[in-house]
């Protein structure tokens, strides 16, 4: 019998790696930007736009399954709101200050501050509740 290695979150580290001036992640969106320990801050926290943040992580199947749901949000609220995606496992610090604690995690930012999350894949119309009330009726 083969044994499988047992893979957590703990165990597996992705590195991203930096195409055209946005860092993305192999496995994860690529029309996405990806933030890290480094951009976080910029990036979400101090961004004058809400802030859509879809952690994830490259073996994750249900993120992937709604990474064309997040690139339709922010194709469609493109200059209203700024989405970023997180490797959770790559950036783990991020994850655990924002007690991220199941994949994926979707959360929104309104000036700086956690506005509203969502755990788990889920459908547009949920992911887009999370965005303030005048941005998500335009969904």
């Amino acid at each position: 019998m083969l044994s499988r290695p047992v893979l957590t979150t703990s165990s597996i580290f992705v590195a991203a790696v930096r195409t055209g001036g946005a860092a993305t992640c192999p496995g994860m969106s690529k029309n996405i930007p990806m933030v890290d320990e480094q951009s976080f801050e910029e990036q979400v926290l101090r961004s004058p736009l809400p802030v859509l943040v879809d952690f994830g992580a490259e073996w994750c199947g249900p993120c992937r399954a709604i990474e064309p749901i997040v690139e339709k949000i922010a194709e469609q609220h493109a200059g209203k709101v700024r989405v970023v995606q997180n490797d959770a496992d790559a950036s783990a610090a991020i994850a655990a200050r924002y007690r991220v604690r199941g994949l994926p995690t979707v959360i929104s930012f309104v000036g700086g501050n956690e506005h509203k999350r969502h755990i788990g894949a889920t459908s547009m119309s949920v992911l887009l509740r999370l965005l303030p009330a005048e941005l998500a009726a335009t969904g």
